[in-house]
């Protein structure tokens, strides 16, 4: 894949260093040609000098033949445009922005345009740790209509199959973490203590399928 990626902070450089370590082609964009230092010694892509929604930049990284294009600096405004630039004018099937404001993200998801919202994601976890018995929401999709949450177990559904959770709440496990790795179970997947278990849901159905996850089975839930 060729990635062009405007902005050069420090997660434009950490994802720049991670594609090429990758083996993939890598472009970075950025105004300020010192913030290339952060790239090191053994980067093996291209930089660019300039403003990354300039059209002309942008064909000098490479857009016109990009896979996908990364919007990472530090302003929402040139994030949006230059993604948009990238989708709708170069037609980049892959695009992703960084929000700063979470509300301006959920309007450009809707637009077709995958956004990540810094600080609702580090709010997001934070509660997570600070109060483990809340609801987390830890992904929701363009359209605003799936949602991944973690679901909070009563210790009556360790010892239990994935499959028994599923036909109980009428859900599907999206993935588990165990031992700190994340893991994609199977039906007959047995629920260990300990195990942190994120469920796919709507809105209409997560209040539902929280309630039976915390409930007793013992209660007849």
């Amino acid at each position: 894949m060729h990635v062009v990626i405007m902005g050069c902070g420090r997660l434009g450089s950490t994802l720049a260093q991670n594609l090429d370590g990758r083996g993939h082609s890598v472009a970075v964009i950025d105004q300020n040609s010192d913030a290339f230092r952060r790239l090191g010694s053994e980067f093996g892509g291209i930089t660019v000098t300039g403003v990354g929604f300039d059209r002309d930049v942008m064909r000098a990284a490479g857009i016109e033949r990009a896979d996908a294009f990364a919007a990472v600096s530090s302003g929402d405004n040139s994030n949006i445009i230059s993604a948009r630039l990238a989708r709708e004018t170069f037609g980049v099937s892959r695009v992703v922005a960084r929000i700063y404001d979470s509300r301006r993200a959920q309007v450009y998801e809707r637009l077709g345009i995958p956004t990540v919202a810094t600080i609702r994601w580090a709010a997001d976890r934070m509660v997570r740790h600070l109060v483990p018995e809340g609801t987390v929401e830890v992904f929701r999709d363009p359209t605003s209509v799936v949602s991944i949450v973690e679901a909070p177990m009563h210790r009556d559904w360790v010892g239990r199959t994935l499959k028994s959770l599923e036909d109980a709440t009428g859900s599907r496990v999206a993935y588990l973490m165990r031992f700190g790795m994340g893991t994609l179970g199977t039906p007959s997947t047995v629920i260990q203590d300990g195990d942190q278990i994120f469920m796919l849901v709507t809105d209409d159905t997560v209040g539902d399928v929280l309630d039976i996850a915390a409930g007793s089975q013992r209660e007849g839930h």
